[in-house]
């Protein structure tokens, strides 16, 4: 499977359980109206959620079903990568989209990149293969800037 099947095969498992479990708010009038839907006043059961990244909301008796989803998407990442040995399949293919989808190519910093993949840069030089996927990445990147 490459990097970008696998994404949306996961990003579909992540909104089906996120639309059962998760409601995300932007708004006092989003707030409600995701308090509402999840059975709570907003009013008075504020206590009974916990907020988390981008927005998102969850009831306080589902945070053992919500960490078991992030960990087990960060899970599955981890096996994709280690069945990559060489680093020129899934490895390569997820460093190239992240470092594009991160605007590498204008800012030259794999920042974002790396907090994205939830990789540090001692991760990377520690494993050949991590390393050599990130290298033949950068490499295209910086071959289309010439052209």
């Amino acid at each position: 499977m490459n990097y970008r099947e696998f994404t949306e095969a996961e990003q579909k498992r992540y909104n089906d359980f996120a639309s059962k479990y998760i409601f995300y708010a932007f708004s006092d009038k989003q707030f409600i109206e995701g308090m509402k839907a999840k059975g709570l006043d907003p009013e008075t059961d504020k206590d009974k959620v916990y907020s988390m990244f981008g927005g998102g909301f969850y009831k306080k008796e589902d945070a053992a079903k919500v960490r078991e989803m992030f960990q087990s998407l960060e899970d599955n990442r981890k096996k994709q990568i280690e069945a990559d040995t060489t680093g020129e399949g899934f490895i390569y293919e997820m460093f190239l989209y992240e470092l594009n989808n991160h605007e590498y190519s204008y800012t030259g910093d794999m920042e974002d990149t790396l907090n994205a993949l939830g990789l540090t840069v001692e991760e990377i030089n520690a494993n050949e293969a991590l390393l050599t996927g990130l290298h033949k990445a950068i490499a295209e990147i910086e071959a289309h800037e010439e052209e």
